[in-house]
Formats: C-alpha cells, structure tokens, sequence
C-alpha cells in the first residue's frame, strides 16, 4: 500500500495540511479577546475558534486532493472514505495552554489503516518547529534547522526524565500508579501535552505516562516516537492508536519497566 510515490504524496498532503493549521492557529493565539466554549459539563474541556479554523482548513485539503481517505477530527467527526486509509486530526492539542498563551501546544496529524498510524506531525506554530515520523522519515525542522529524530538510550526508570500532562492523570487509581513512576524517576514534569511526546522522539525526555487519551490524541505522535526508535503502547502492553492509557518510551528496556511498575511491580 504505501509505495514511495504514495508515501510522498502523504506526506505533502500532510504538510499542507500542518500549513494550514499553522495559519489559522497563530490568527488566535495570544489574540485579545480570545473566547473558549466548554465541551464538558461539569469540567472544562476548551474549544476556541483557533481549533475549529484549523480543522476546517485542514479537511479542505483533504477532501481537495485525498478525497478516497477518511477523516477523524477531534472537531468535526468523522467521514468515511473508500481506500483504507484514515487521517487522524487534533487542530489543537493543549487547547488550556493555547488559551494561558504557553508555546507547548500543538497540531496533531496522522494518516495510516485499521493497524495504526503510518505517518505522523506533531506541529508547534508559535516555535516554529515541526516533527515529523513515518514512512521512512524522522526528523524535525525549526529554529535550530533540520534534525534527525532519535530517541535517548535511557533503559531505566531512575535515569528518565518522566512527562504527564494533569498531575491527576486520570482516574484515582490511575494516579496512584503513575505516581509509583514518577517517585523513582529522576525527574518529572507537568503539562507539556503533546510536546511532552516530541521530545521523547528528540532524546530530550525519555518517558510520556498519560491516561483517558482519544485517538486523536495519541496518533501522531505515536508515529513520531515510533520513528525515532521509541516505544508507544498501552499500559497493557498492547495498541493504543484508539486510545486510552498511553505510555511512550524511548527504549524497550525502559518501556518495560514502566509497564511493570505500572502494574505494581
């Protein structure tokens, strides 16, 4: 299925697609007046206009030049397509820290099949900086130009550096076991969202612990820390590209030992 011609054109059309975002984002970020609507009740889950522009310009493009594909977005739902493909869009993954004007948010895009993704973007606009991993490809361009993507060879818990967006987590039971982590890493941090991912893929930080993720959430950067040699599964073991709890790890060794201590061991 994914041939070089077609692996090329994926991945313009996933450009583009980031391009685009980038455009709309940065239209609203920081901007006076910036208005959120809340999407849960009884808690506060952001959505800005920032968010929806980004999706609306992003599924333009698709339906431009990929029109076969699915579309999943975190906005406007899903469209079935006919070729077996899906892309998977976050127009803004770390909508409160967009809203606080902190630079860790992010564009998410993955493209791929029943299996998982085969392609993913993690985009920061305000930085400038772009991740890319799939299809033969890791590597990220920014203010300090172009780089290969490589994960660190951390192999134990103790010499990590340990990320999760809420220090809740997720459920009780679910903090309880991050916290059995984080108390033997060297290090942990707090709130990064997706950026907290595209450093693992850099060999900055070596550990992501997250739970209650969507798809949408998980997807692209799932393919970026896979493509620079890292590890993304559940906290099972298994797949996480639907979503869930997600631990992504920069070696196996490191991997598994977040897996057993997770688990209580």
């Amino acid at each position: 299925m994914f041939n070089p011609d077609l692996a090329n054109e994926l991945r313009r059309v996933a450009h583009a697609c980031a391009d685009a975002a980038r455009h709309e984002t940065l239209k609203w970020f920081r901007a006076e007046g910036l208005a959120a609507d809340n999407k849960e009740a009884g808690g506060f889950d952001p959505v800005t206009e920032g968010d929806r522009a980004a999706e609306v310009a992003m599924r333009a493009i698709l339906d431009a030049q990929r029109p076969q594909d699915a579309i999943l977005g975190e906005e406007k739902g899903f469209k079935p397509g006919t070729s077996g493909l899906t892309w998977v869009l976050d127009p803004i993954d770390g909508t409160r820290g967009y809203l606080a004007g902190t630079p860790t948010w992010g564009t998410l895009i993955a493209v791929g099949d029943s299996e998982g993704p085969r392609y993913g973007i993690v985009d920061q606009p305000y930085i400038g900086e772009r991740f890319e991993g799939g299809l033969g490809v890791a590597q990220a361009t920014g203010p300090q130009g172009e780089r290969t993507l490589k994960t660190s060879p951390v192999k134990t818990i103790e010499d990590a550096i340990l990320f999760t967006t809420f220090p809740e987590v997720g459920t009780p039971d679910d903090r309880r076991c991050f916290e059995r982590v984080a108390a033997r890493a060297k290090l942990t941090r707090y709130g990064m969202d997706c950026y907290g991912y595209a450093l693992v893929a850099g060999g900055h930080a070596d550990l992501v612990i997250e739970a209650g993720l969507q798809s949408y959430d998980i997807q692209g950067p799932m393919a970026v820390v896979q493509a620079a040699g890292g590890v993304v599964t559940n906290w099972e073991g298994g797949s996480v590209h639907e979503g869930g709890r997600a631990v992504a790890a920069a070696t196996p060794e490191l991997h598994a030992q977040a897996l057993e201590v997770l688990a209580g061991g």
